[in-house]
């Protein structure tokens, strides 16, 4: 992002300029060189561009916590390549003192990072029928105006409760709180892998107890995640062609395998637990996408993002978890795919089956 010294009114000017040619709302903060979060907020207060925000104040746990009674709502978690949207009751919600929450209802299943939750806003949009009214949205950002957790409401017949929504945003609303962006600062350059005590690591990640332990693991070794991957190629990973992804998706649709499917934000990671159905590659202006759209869960991911695709092995203490993990041309994870399990069940043998029949990139290549 440059450091475009906007005031709130041009800012509405060149973002309203940039919704109207066509581009969604974060692609349309970064065409002028602001993060969204920066963008939504320029569009508090009294002013006559669309759309219209109002800042909200927390905990954000309790206004999670809140949105019970609504009823149905649509929640959206995404990365720069992967969009995640899921319908559901937000339910069983707690939180682990100020940092760490979980949403542990049947249909939204998220892991919640609180600390990456700079700013909160509801967000008002005209829809594109004037006969219909209008869509309010919570949205929520970190310190770098990127988008964390976003929740839509829904119509139709699993309609939100509209009511009860107005009354979460009222409890919620800080009509005088001005927010603050930041430049992100840069990720620090991994180590070179001849600087990782490969076999130590090794070690340590065939004694896994648990798929979480990982995240350990990579801190205690000092390893970058796809760093990881690379140094247990042939143990416990192994490269697949990019086309993989559209071939597991399209194998679960027609074989009914239940799957998990995790994205995740700066702040958030949500996961959908259960079969895809419809899946819709298409061609957007020149991008190539790969869609699941089926009643509750639509995922959208940018085939032409993805640079490195693995399938990975984890012991636990319930066997071997075996991962599909895709990776954009930074680097950074797009999304991750597991076949659908519980703590405590082995691994679902038609999961097995199926990654077993993705393509290999030696096998691409031959």
């Amino acid at each position: 992002m440059n450091s475009h010294p906007w005031t709130d009114d041009a800012l509405r000017v060149a973002f309203a300029a940039a919704r109207a040619s066509g581009k969604r709302a974060k692609d349309a903060a970064e065409s002028i060189g602001v993060g969204e979060g920066r963008a939504v907020a320029a569009h508090c207060g009294d002013h006559a561009y669309p759309p219209k925000a109002v800042p909200l104040h927390g905990p954000w746990i309790d206004l999670l916590q809140a949105l019970e009674p609504c009823g149905p709502l649509m929640a959206l978690t995404r990365n720069a390549s992967t969009v995640h949207e899921k319908t559901g009751v937000y339910h069983k919600l707690s939180a682990a003192g100020p940092v760490m929450g979980l949403a542990l209802g049947e249909d939204i299943d998220l892991r919640i990072f609180f600390n990456h939750w700079h700013a909160g806003f509801a967000v008002t949009e005209l829809a594109a029928n004037p006969a219909n009214l209008p869509l309010v949205s919570l949205q929520f950002f970190d310190a770098h105006g990127q988008a964390v957790h976003k929740i839509f409401q829904r119509d139709g017949d699993i309609g939100t409760d509209r009511a009860a929504f107005d009354a979460v945003v009222a409890r919620f609303t800080a009509p005088a709180r001005t927010t603050q962006f930041s430049p992100a600062v840069p990720a620090t350059a991994p180590l070179p892998d001849a600087q990782i005590d490969a076999d130590g690591l090794g070690s340590a990640w065939a004694g896994m107890q648990d798929t979480h332990d990982f995240f350990g693991l990579l801190k205690q070794f000092k390893a970058e995640r796809q760093q990881s991957l690379r140094l247990m190629r042939g143990r416990f990973s192994h490269t697949l062609a990019p086309a993989a992804l559209r071939e597991l998706l399209q194998i679960a649709s027609f074989d009914g395998t239940p799957i998990m499917v995790f994205v995740g934000s700066p702040g958030c990671i949500q996961i959908h637990t259960g079969p895809v159905k419809r899946i819709e590659p298409m061609d957007i202006r020149g991008v190539q996408w790969l869609n699941v759209i089926d009643p509750s869960f639509n995922l959208h991911l940018c085939e032409d993002a993805i640079a490195h695709v693995w399938r990975v092995e984890k012991p636990t203490a319930d066997g071997v978890v075996t991962s599909v993990e895709a990776f954009d041309h930074q680097g950074d994870l797009m999304a991750m795919f597991f076949g659908a399990r519980k703590p405590g069940q082995p691994e679902l043998q038609a999961w097995r089956d199926l990654v077993a029949q993705l393509p290999g990139v030696e096998a691409v290549a031959a």
